[in-house]
């Protein structure tokens, strides 16, 4: 089976701003063109599911408004991971000493005080989880942080323990990519010989 991993389209911030789980709108023709884009190639019959934030949503939207035969759910396990009161600052502007504490405990700090890496990665293992038992083809529109944790719980890893183990490559705004999946192996309740 596969899970495709769609990215929103270029949101309408400030390049250099930390904005992860800010409920900011999506550029409308970029959407528009990464929805065409889509339409084209996501499988008939597919479960789509969408953060809940409006950059993803208006993707999500668009793409069914195009595809008549799909439909989408919220869910909040797709949101892009929250960095507290980081959120809104410049990347820049965030005091060193924060960021390598992050670095140094990249798995448990809580940036800005509010989610780390293990939690996010834990909720994206579990939505895996989920498309996996249910033997379906599966489709995400969500963020980059998402994709790149799907990215490492696709590959068997659940926590990172050190910043350099986190997948530097994303895709870009309005892409996707697909990765597979083997629905859990069945059972046999008979007795072997």
């Amino acid at each position: 089976m596969s899970l495709w991993l769609v990215r929103h389209a270029q949101p309408l911030i400030e390049p250099g701003i930390c904005y992860g789980a800010t409920d900011v709108p999506a550029d409308a023709r970029a959407t528009l063109a990464a929805a065409q884009a889509m339409a084209k190639v996501l499988p008939r019959d597919v479960v789509i599911l969408s953060s809940p934030l409006q950059r993803c949503e208006q993707l999500s939207q668009s793409i069914c408004r195009l595809r008549p035969d799909l439909t989408y759910k919220l869910d909040e396990r797709l949101v892009e991971m929250d960095f507290g009161t980081w959120e809104g600052q410049r990347w820049d502007d965030i005091a060193p000493a924060e960021l390598q504490n992050w670095t140094d405990a990249f798995d448990t700090w809580r940036c800005g005080g509010a989610e780390c890496v293990d939690e996010m990665m834990a909720r994206v293992a579990e939505l895996w989880n989920t498309a996996r038992a249910s033997g379906h083809k599966a489709v995400w529109i969500t963020h980059a942080g998402v994709i790149r944790a799907a990215t490492l719980v696709a590959g068997g890893t659940r926590s990172i323990s050190r910043a350099e183990q986190w997948p530097v490559e994303g895709p870009a705004f309005g892409t996707h990519r697909v990765l597979a999946y083997a629905p859990p192996e069945s059972h046999s309740y008979f007795p072997s010989r």
